[in-house]
């Protein structure tokens, strides 16, 4: 194994990981509006998505989006709907009136299933993703890295990703911040809808150079 800089990835990781984003704020809201179960399902999603744009970033697309501009705006153009489509969802809910969350038809619909897509699909269309991926794998990696040492990192960083979605979920989901949660649901619920906007607003404003 060639000499990786395995501590410097995974500190980078960590404070992007554990920092206010589009994905904490999913886990959050849906680990305090529908429980545990679907909490821990789409902390799995965005734990997918993570992995997904490690290898992507291991095998070098990260370098093929910078230098393929379209690539990036599709992406980008798709996560900022995609997060303008949750921050209305929350405003509708924020606006609907007593204690409850979503109605209980809504709530029936929603599924396990559901819930880890829709984890998958905040990190899948988040385009940052991958560059940032890729800037921390040129940071911490030599140029003649084996394959061994980009799954060991790969490896790594799936594990960490997973153990940080997991426990936010958790946490979100402990029954004094989901009673909480139940008497301030509308006022938090605008509150997300306001920082979702914002994430929108953020990605479809990015440019691949920032």
């Amino acid at each position: 194994m060639t000499d990786i800089n395995l501590p410097l990835i995974m500190g980078a990781a960590l404070v992007a990981m554990a920092s206010p984003g589009p994905a904490t704020l999913a886990i959050a809201s849906t680990s305090m509006a529908n429980g545990r179960r679907h909490g821990l399902a789409l902390a799995s999603g965005v734990t997918s998505g993570s992995l997904f744009w490690s290898l992507a970033a291991a095998l070098g697309m990260g370098g093929v989006m910078a230098t393929n501009a379209w690539l990036f705006e599709i992406l980008r153009y798709c996560g900022a709907a995609y997060l303008l489509y949750l921050a209305l969802k929350s405003a509708r809910s924020a606006l609907r009136r007593g204690k409850d969350a979503p109605a209980a038809s809504a709530q029936q619909r929603l599924t396990l299933r559901k819930t880890y897509f829709k984890g998958l699909a905040i990190h899948l269309s988040n385009p940052k993703a991958i560059l940032f991926i890729g800037s921390i794998y040129a940071l911490g990696l030599p140029r003649d890295a084996s394959i061994a040492d980009l799954a060991t990192v790969v490896l790594a960083l799936g594990l960490q990703s997973a153990a940080i979605c997991h426990l936010y979920a958790v946490l979100f989901a402990s029954k004094p911040i989901v009673a909480g949660y139940r008497k301030m649901r509308r006022t938090l619920d605008g509150l997300f809808a306001m920082l979702f906007g914002f994430a929108s607003i953020k990605i479809l404003t990015a440019s691949i150079n920032q």
